[in-house]
């Protein structure tokens, strides 16, 4: 039994998601593990650098500052919003409105992590997670955006047994954004009203024989599944 705050949103398609944010201690359990992962990267790189003398250990500097500012951002667009550490405590960011979370809200998100730090050990961020129901940082306030815990339905996720299928056309980001929504909410919604959603895509389905399981391996794709 979970002690975090719940609420609802209603999807497009009429479907109410009970969504479960995740409050401090998961959170920083997360945070510690992504801390330890950086850390150990960052470690190698210097290892391995250094017999470059200063430049090395200047490029060093340079791919340790970047890895500690879009470590999380590359993690969250790339792999439903998990990074390493909150894969492992089984939770994810995403938009308030359970959509994926977007470029521009895991930037803003995560630049803040500054202002959430202060004045120490992310005292502003501990605050306002205890002052809202939804456990949003300053930074998750500023983006719009919520970690929640992860559900799994049947015991399994819908798109675990879909082969990754790269699209043939190129998609914008709304377009990915929307594929994968349509993917997470896939366990919400019957075979038929599934098809449906599908066939909405127009000529990215037009050809295809299973819309729905086609669009699914799209989102798989996307994720990173069978990729090289």
């Amino acid at each position: 039994m979970r002690l975090d705050t719940t609420y609802t949103v209603n999807t497009p398609e009429g479907i109410a998601l009970q969504l479960s944010p995740a409050g401090p201690a998961p959170r920083l359990l997360a945070w510690l593990l992504d801390l330890l992962i950086r850390g150990l990267i960052s470690t190698l790189l210097f290892a391995a650098l250094a017999i470059f003398g200063k430049m090395g250990i200047g490029i060093a500097l340079i791919l340790a500052f970047l890895l500690e500012w879009f470590y999380p951002v590359y993690f969250e667009l790339r792999h439903q919003g998990q990074t390493p550490g909150k894969k492992m405590l089984d939770i994810y960011v995403a938009q308030a409105d359970a959509s994926p979370i977007t470029f521009s809200a895991s930037l803003v998100r995560n630049l803040l992590r500054v202002v959430d730090f202060l004045p120490f050990l992310y005292g502003f961020g501990f605050a306002s997670m205890l002052l809202n129901q939804r456990f949003q940082r300053l930074g998750d306030l500023a983006a719009n955006t919520v970690v929640l815990h992860k559900t799994h339905p049947n015991g399994h996720s819908t798109t675990v047994d879909v082969e990754a299928i790269r699209p043939e056309v190129t998609l914008t980001l709304p377009e990915q954004q929307a594929i994968m929504l349509f993917a997470q909410r896939s366990h919400t919604l019957t075979s038929a009203r599934l098809d449906e959603l599908a066939q909405m895509t127009g000529t990215l389905v037009a050809q295809q024989p299973k819309p729905t399981h086609y669009l699914q391996g799209i989102a798989r794709w996307i994720t990173g599944g069978g990729r090289t």
